[in-house]
């Protein structure tokens, strides 16, 4: 199950699958294209000696932008959240009435499915990203004024 995950090390790609990502303008929660070109799971496939099939399981954790994300293990469902608290009830309420198996990784995913959770959090991350970049910019000018001032 592919999960996006800008930050892994050459060791650990050379190890798991790829895939591309969707480069679509939808609110989904992944990550525009350029940012991230691969999809790359960090951790492997879960074993089923440890969670049985038939059980629901669901990797909750963060994305980049430190919001929280629920993903059916299975790849069919998934959200983008601002609280955990969140997350982990979207996770139970789609595996009613049987409940779930929960996998926190410890490295950060991106949702690479389209986002069922809650639709604000996918826009708040555009603009902390744009916020991130006018921040960047305003800087590098801030620099260069001081440079031809010679401060």
């Amino acid at each position: 199950m592919p999960l996006t995950c800008p930050d892994i090390s050459r060791e650990q790609t050379s190890r798991h699958s790829h895939a591309t990502t969707a480069q679509d303008s939808r609110p989904t929660g992944i990550l525009p294209g350029g940012e991230a070109s691969l999809v790359t799971a960090p951790f492997a496939p879960l074993d089923p000696g440890i969670v049985n099939e038939a059980i629901p399981a669901f990797f909750i954790g963060r994305n980049s932008d430190g919001f929280w994300l629920a993903r059916d293990a299975k790849g069919k469902t998934g959200g983008i959240f601002l609280f955990e608290r969140s997350a982990l009830s979207f996770a139970r309420r789609h595996s009613r009435p049987q409940g779930c198996a929960t996998i926190f990784p410890s490295e950060r995913f991106e949702l690479d499915l389209e986002n069922q959770g809650n639709l604000l959090v996918a826009s708040l991350s555009r603009l902390m990203r744009l916020a991130a970049h006018a921040r960047q910019r305003i800087a590098a000018v801030i620099a260069n004024i001081k440079r031809g001032f010679g401060v």
